[in-house]
């Protein structure tokens, strides 16, 4: 292996199949962790060889694929003994049914995780969205993503989850991401650990286990990894820096998990073309050696493309074992990587204590997450309870303190009681922001633009799709023509409806009053109204270097005269 990364920092042995869990609840008690490493090693010894090679696998669940897919899932929770699952899409109450049978129906209670990184929305379109971690990143009170994600929790026990896999703690210094974009809190390290840590605590404090992804970060990629296999091809000072820093610097902060992406990183894994997720080099040499990581080491989605399309089903499954991974996410090959795991131990590649090692901290993590007293879940009134006023009120006040105000030279707001004219550009709805703004708005579309008075105040909205995170943020030649030929003669109020790298290309320096909503539904349409009507205070900051004009932490208050 080359020589990398960190001399300065303490080396850790590999971890013993003695050695405490990453997670654990806080102020427990020496009594209570004793219990803890009780059951522990009582279920391990009454586990076979074939239940303990079964507790490091994931498959995913979904309810939209017919029932001979999930008998599929019903056969391999049976027959190969798994550890867990990774719900999907789409059923709420139907995911909750199954999830009280496949408990009932294993010797060792299941781990029940899911991408919930802007709530379960990302995966039960009735459950009601959260913002996006870019949203979250322009929050100055980071105690606000500490509620979201105590509310995330408490959603997932609704549902039986156990574990978020979130927060993503990428650095998006690639504005053209096509997999990160949104999903990272930012391009400044320091916000990127203080947003993470805060959503960790969050959830962990309310007994729901978080993972930090995607190791060793997915910021600067141009490729998606559900396609192909990106390639991050810094140095070692600049992955020190940037990429690794805030999986350095919240590994010691109790947080559960870690992800480790499909990525080819050559400054630390000399294998050509080999990914982060089945790099000895990366996983046990870094991760676990070097950054002294006792937690849950989980592989990202094994059915992803970067690995998937190079690598047979349980092959990559044994090949991300032996990296040293604890779990295999979304398996693909549960009984062929469970033989092929088999083979390496009983050859001496695997030793024994490696397995221990693994299945004790996933043993000891799911007792104290209290899956040893699994309650049934109920679904009757599921939808309502994850889509209710409650989370209406939260997710508005998430919107409003992310409202980031790049400029105002003519002072333009409060826009309350004024006359003025709106015009909505690009492609995504627009109507519940101007119902919110109120009867002085007066709408214009994009062709009657010649009809506003000179000298008229106008709200020109960016509403850029938000049906996914990935949608692209560029804004449409026409738009910027319209808007260019707006600031000729009318004061104009740009309000930016979708990322903040939208304001990539578009000259800013005629326009007035600038702000940036980051996302178009309609919470944030709502809260973006009541600020522009000065009903509330705006005082976020840019989470993203846009160009050299507009700079991470760029960004005023604007206070009403009535706060």
């Amino acid at each position: 292996m080359k020589k990398i990364l960190y001399t300065s920092l303490f080396i850790a042995a590999l971890v013993s199949p003695k050695i405490n869990a990453q997670y654990q609840p806080k102020n427990i008690s020496a009594e209570d962790f004793k219990k803890a490493q009780q059951w522990t090693d009582r279920t391990y010894n009454s586990l076979s060889q074939d239940e303990k090679l079964g507790q490091l696998f994931i498959v995913a669940l979904y309810t939209n694929k017919g029932e001979d897919y999930i008998n599929q899932v019903r056969n391999i929770i049976t027959n190969d003994k798994i550890g867990g699952l990774i719900l999907m899409q789409d059923d709420a109450a139907r995911e909750i049914n199954l999830v009280n049978e496949f408990q009932q129906k294993s010797k060792v209670p299941l781990m029940i995780g899911m991408d919930a990184e802007w709530g379960l929305f990302q995966r039960i379109a009735t459950a009601h969205k959260f913002p996006w971690a870019m949203t979250l990143g322009a929050i100055q009170d980071k105690n606000l993503i500490y509620q979201m994600a105590a509310k995330i929790a408490e959603d997932c026990h609704r549902m039986g989850i156990n574990w978020d896999f979130a927060p993503v703690v990428d650095v998006n210094t690639n504005p053209d991401n096509p997999i990160i974009g949104n999903r990272s809190f930012g391009s400044e390290v320091d916000n990127v650990i203080s947003s993470a840590l805060s959503y960790s605590n969050g959830l962990q404090d309310h007994n729901i286990l978080a993972a930090i992804k995607h190791f060793p970060g997915h910021g600067d990629t141009s490729t998606d990894s559900h396609l192909d296999l990106p390639v991050v091809s810094h140095n070692l000072d600049r992955l020190n820096s940037v990429e690794l820093a805030p999986f350095k610097a919240l590994m010691d902060k109790g947080i559960g998990g870690v992800m480790v992406a499909h990525l080819y990183v050559p400054s630390l894994e000399s294998g050509k073309g080999i990914p982060a997720s089945v790099s000895q080099n990366i996983i046990t040499g870094v991760l676990k050696e070097k950054l002294g990581y006792k937690g849950l080491i989980i592989t990202d989605a094994l059915n992803m493309g970067a690995v998937a399309n190079k690598y047979k089903p349980g092959e990559l499954d044994a090949m991300a074992f032996k990296a040293g991974n604890d779990i295999m996410l979304f398996s693909q090959g549960v009984s062929e990587g469970k033989k092929l795991i088999q083979k390496a131990i009983d050859r001496g590649e695997i030793p024994q204590s490696r397995l221990e090692e693994s299945v004790k901290k996933i043993l000891l993590t799911k007792y104290f997450l209290g899956l040893t007293q699994y309650t049934p879940k109920n679904p009757e009134n599921i939808n309502t309870d994850l889509n209710n006023d409650s989370h209406k009120t939260l997710v508005q006040n998430l919107y409003s303190n992310a409202l980031t105000l790049l400029k105002d030279d003519q002072k333009l707001l409060p826009v309350a009681g004024k006359q003025m004219y709106y015009v909505p550009l690009e492609e995504a709805p627009y109507q519940t922001f101007i119902n919110r703004l109120g009867p002085d708005v007066v709408l214009k579309k994009a062709n009657e633009i010649s009809t506003i008075p000179a000298g008229s105040t106008v709200i020109v909205g960016l509403h850029k799709d938000n049906s996914t995170a990935y949608k692209p943020y560029k804004i449409s030649t026409e738009s910027k023509r319209i808007l260019t030929s707006l600031t000729r003669n009318q004061k104009v109020i740009l309000n930016v409806f979708g990322s903040a790298y939208a304001l990539k290309d578009i000259d800013i320096s005629k326009i007035s009053t600038v702000l940036v909503s980051y996302e178009n539904n309609d919470d944030s349409m709502n809260a973006t109204a009541d600020a522009l009507n000065g009903k509330t205070k705006i005082w976020g900051r840019l989470p993203v270097l846009v160009n050299s004009q507009l700079k991470t932490g760029m960004g005023i208050d604007f206070i009403p005269a009535s706060k």
